[in-house]
């Protein structure tokens, strides 16, 4: 099941002139993530057992990301000032914190994305559509990797999966991109989650 929505959902994001694309080299994805400083998006994830949430996400390099999910999920997501905090109103805990440098998604937030830095792609194919590239932390590979799917003309980021040290996997497949707008700095501020709309 879960490998049938995964399936569908990329086709989604497959149009016709994609068949024409050719693998992007890495110095493209370089300049490409370099020059992307914010991101906004609709995104669908789906977890490790197959389940799909949907919501909104914002990202703003270095080191920032907000993952809003749409009710009832209702959750957030926030990460800032070197934390990863998630706030899961439904639980009735305190919000849980995890250093943000142990997980594969501070690799695309760092200041810089450097390719090119020894062991850090430990993959870059081409599945006849879109580049996919594996990036890991040469230094500590037990926090786990994400894979990339980029598309070309023009180049863009449309899909990530991360698989975390326990090799559980999150798809993330984005919606429609708003790249380099601005993004309100409030937004990260993991003690007022609030919700995005409402700001």
């Amino acid at each position: 099941m879960k490998r049938t929505l995964l399936a569908l959902a990329a086709a989604a994001l497959t149009t016709p002139a994609a068949w024409a694309q050719e693998k992007l080299s890495l110095a493209e994805i370089s300049a490409y993530l370099d020059d992307l400083r914010t991101v906004q998006s609709p995104f669908t994830q789906v977890n490790d057992d197959g389940s799909l949430s949907t919501g909104r996400l914002w990202l703003k390099r270095p080191g920032r990301a907000r993952f809003e999910y749409d009710p009832p999920n209702a959750a957030t997501v926030i990460a800032g000032n070197g934390a990863m905090v998630i706030h899961d109103p439904k639980s009735n805990q305190p919000p849980e914190i995890y250093p943000l440098r142990r997980t594969p998604l501070s690799l695309i937030l760092a200041e810089t994305v450097d390719l090119d830095r020894a062991n850090m792609v430990a993959g870059h194919g081409f599945d006849g559509t879109s580049t996919i590239v594996t990036v890991q932390d040469p230094e500590n590979p037990e926090y786990g990797n994400i894979q990339m799917m980029f598309t070309a003309d023009p180049v863009e980021l449309r899909k990530w999966v991360i698989t975390d040290g326990g090799g559980s996997r999150t798809t993330v497949l984005l919606g429609a991109v708003e790249a380099n707008a601005p993004v309100d700095d409030a937004l990260f501020n993991a003690e007022r989650p609030g919700r995005g709309a409402d700001r």
